[in-house]
């Protein structure tokens, strides 16, 4: 069983999550000819004041 993992800062639409879930199933199922069934995706939305860039909270950068 496929398990993908994503992780994302906070802030997409619903439809943009669903329609990222959607492209990455199709792709596992294309790639590694997995049952559709089996794929699980994983995403992970953090907040931009956990995320980390060149050592300053996204939260803070421009």
């Amino acid at each position: 069983m496929p398990i993908i993992q994503v992780n994302i800062l906070e802030g997409r639409p619903p439809e943009k999550i669903k329609a990222l879930i959607e492209n990455i199933t199709d792709t596992v199922v294309e790639t590694l000819d997995a049952p559709k069934q089996s794929v699980r995706v994983l995403v992970n939305e953090m907040p931009k004041s956990h995320w980390g860039i060149a050592g300053v909270p996204a939260s803070e950068r421009k």
